[in-house]
């Protein structure tokens, strides 16, 4: 337990950067594993519950405000009433396995057996440990995009491997001459998440050819996360493992939360060759058993039955709200570039100029002042940077996978930064509530 520390203004939130402070010590030392001490708590999930505190709108955690398909939820349910409830085979359902074998082939052109290729996990967060786990040594080497999702970092360090950053900004090529300096005899594979969190990158086919080409030279595994593979604004989603040269190394990582907009259900999978997929799911097995049997079933209800008309809403329904909070990032002084996939935005708040501060305020600092003073939560940039990194010490990322009533008034917030705006009113917490104040 804890207690809260720092009042209000700008020295309230200087003080607060850590949040809390301990009020029980130990009489001794406790000693936990060195491998948990490289890493610290996820910060996003902690910005949902300051957002919480705060009553502020929760633009910090990646996950929708509004209601699954219907298809996918009476699904579900069924698969309850009818008693599908005890564990499913462990590296997942038949049913459901066959269903995204089909998938791949439709979308993708992919042969994919489902018996001896696909594996069913509790989301693509599990899927990516399982692979690491079961396929980098210690001491070997993981190639990460930087800025990343927060839990690359933490999962190579989990494995004994050592994490080597290579640069993906946000509307920037990929820096190939930096890509191709990071590999290695040492290499064992490279993280590969397209579209990207946060940067928004789509990778190019000639980006993702030049990724081939190493990988191929240095007999090195591509894992790739392509959760975002149907949210995507510009270019193509080309899975790695269809270039020539790549099936036989590609791990391929999704899951239903992002598409499906179920989050909380906790179904991913990979796909990837039968000599790999057998380490994958022994790890796989001893880490969860399984994905929940019902949820499967409806996931593969929603593989069969969704038609390319519910894809194509989707992007459509997500470019409206990136527009919409783009713009009004833009109109409230902060610099940032509109992403071509996913459902991010990596915002430079170092342009704005804020009441009563003597000093530039650290990424940290300026998302607990945002949700507090104007009542909009963000999560730190530096949390996607290496140990914290300098490299993100002026961003923060804002989601917009909210509902657009939610996002207006998140924006109208947002512009009371600026020099024309309006100084904050008194915020309803109906909004907040709505954002996705977790319980």
């Amino acid at each position: 337990m804890g207690r809260r520390v720092g009042g209000g203004g700008m020295r309230g939130t200087q003080e607060a950067c850590s949040l809390y402070v301990p009020i029980h010590q130990p009489e001794h030392p406790v000693n936990t594993a060195r491998r948990t001490q490289g890493f610290r708590e996820s910060v996003i999930r902690g910005m949902t519950r300051l957002a919480r505190e705060y009553r502020s709108i929760n633009l910090a955690q990646g996950f929708p405000n509004f209601p699954a398909p219907e298809l996918l939820k009476e699904a579900a349910a069924r698969a309850i009433h009818d008693d599908i409830n005890q564990y499913a085979i462990t590296w997942g359902a038949q049913r459901l396995r066959e269903a995204l074998a089909r998938k791949y082939h439709a979308w993708y052109g992919l042969e994919v057996d489902p018996e001896r290729e696909i594996t069913v996990t509790c989301g693509a967060t599990e899927a990516m440990i399982s692979a690491l786990l079961a396929l980098v040594n210690p001491g070997e080497e993981v190639i990460v995009f930087e800025p990343f999702y927060e839990n690359y970092g933490p999962d190579t360090i989990l494995a004994d491997a050592k994490p080597v950053y290579v640069p993906l900004d946000p509307g920037k090529p990929l820096d190939l001459d930096r890509l191709s300096a990071a590999f290695s005899s040492r290499t064992r594979a490279i993280i590969v998440n397209t579209p990207s969190n946060p940067a928004g990158r789509v990778l190019t086919r000639a980006e993702l050819e030049s990724v081939r080409d190493l990988c191929v030279q240095y007999d090195a595994l591509a894992i790739t996360d392509e959760i975002y593979e149907h949210i995507r604004f510009e270019g193509e989603h080309v899975p790695i493992a269809t270039l020539p040269g790549m099936r036989d190394r590609t791990v391929t990582i999704s899951g239903a939360s992002k598409t499906f907009s179920v989050t909380g259900w906790r179904v991913g999978w990979i796909v990837a060759p039968e000599e790999l997929t057998g380490a994958i799911r022994k790890v796989h097995d001893f880490l969860t058993v399984g994905a929940p049997a019902p949820l499967q079933e409806g996931v593969a209800v929603a593989l069969e039955q969704m038609d390319q008309a519910f894809y194509g809403r989707l992007a459509d329904d997500y470019r409206v709200r990136r527009d919409l909070l783009h713009g009004a990032l833009v109109q409230s002084g902060f610099r940032c570039t509109s992403p071509e996939g996913a459902y991010y935005i990596l915002a430079d708040f170092s342009g704005l100029a804020l009441p009563g501060s003597e000093r530039a305020l650290s990424d940290t600092e300026f998302a607990i002042w945002l949700s507090r003073e104007i009542g909009v939560t963000p999560v730190p940039g530096s949390s996607f940077f290496r140990d914290g990194g300098d490299g993100g010490r002026a961003l923060v990322r804002f989601v917009f996978c909210k509902t657009d009533d939610i996002l207006l008034e998140a924006a109208r917030r947002l512009r009371t930064l600026s020099s024309t705006g309006t100084a904050p009113s008194p915020r309803p917490f109906e909004p907040a509530a709505r954002s996705g104040l977790q319980r």
